[in-house]
């Protein structure tokens, strides 16, 4: 089996798949770069739930979970199978790990899973499962659950973060979607891409207080917490190498990263 790099990525607006822009042709590139997995374990922004949770669903519902957006949109569909397989195997590891983890059977695939996949993986035809996050918990707490969740990569599985580097919706809105980053969004993006690169643990799971703009930036951590799974899933002594860097309406940085 192929040993796959964990990978994060910036999902960006829940149109990224209509809309060319550069981060949509990098993610239309990027399952032909990574080859095909046996199996996909997607960590999403937009699951959250107290304890972990994995998603069991035999075949699991496209979920649209946004409102006023174009029509075209709510006519996507990503009938991937489901991987139960997988995600009992993601629960006893963390199980072993010392976390408690409980097993979803109706949670579909969220717009932070298949929006991405939609590009990477258009045939919808790898096995996949999703992982939810534990925003009052902390960054810590998602590095541990990357590290937990490591040797199923040597199963040939993709462990994908899906959120984004930078997440202000409020900026975001304000923002034209060819526009430049703001200054403190591009401060940010070069900082996460340093630390990455560096594997810098201490700082990226400190990065509230060591990072520009971090709550500017991140007004909530949900969408930075698939990074540091993916992080974490990279291994001890892991390091980022930068797979993509372009920007979204000027407060989105759609930053991606592998870890290995």
């Amino acid at each position: 089996m192929t040993r796959l790099p964990s990978i994060f990525v910036s999902h960006g607006a829940p149109t990224l798949p209509l809309t060319p822009i550069p981060a949509r042709e990098f993610l239309a590139g990027l399952g032909s770069t990574l080859g095909r997995p046996e199996a996909i374990l997607c960590i999403s922004a937009h699951w959250e739930t107290r304890d972990p949770a994995v998603s069991t669903a035999a075949r699991p519902e496209t979920i649209h979970d946004f409102y006023g957006f174009p029509a075209p949109l709510y006519e996507l569909r990503y009938p991937a199978p489901g991987a139960p397989a997988l995600a009992a195997r993601a629960a006893r590891r963390l199980e072993e790990a010392g976390f408690s983890c409980e097993r979803d059977p109706t949670h579909g695939l969220d717009h932070g899973a298949w929006v991405p996949l939609l590009l990477m993986y258009p045939k919808a035809d790898i096995p996949t499962a999703q992982l939810s996050v534990q925003m009052p918990r902390g960054t810590a707490h998602h590095l541990a659950i990357g590290r937990a969740l490591a040797p199923l990569r040597e199963e040939g599985v993709l462990i994908l973060g899906s959120g984004g580097a930078t997440h202000n919706l409020a900026e975001f809105r304000a923002g034209a979607p060819d526009a430049p980053p703001f200054p403190h969004v591009a401060a940010f993006d070069a900082w996460l891409a340093e630390a990455a690169e560096a594997g810098d643990e201490a700082s990226l799971v400190d990065y509230r207080l060591k990072a520009p703009a971090a709550s500017r930036v991140h007004p909530r951590e949900e969408h930075f917490l698939p990074f540091l799974v993916a992080f974490g899933a990279g291994g001890p002594g892991a390091r980022g190498r930068r797979l993509h860097r372009s920007f979204s309406h000027g407060a989105l940085s759609m930053a991606a990263f592998a870890f290995e």
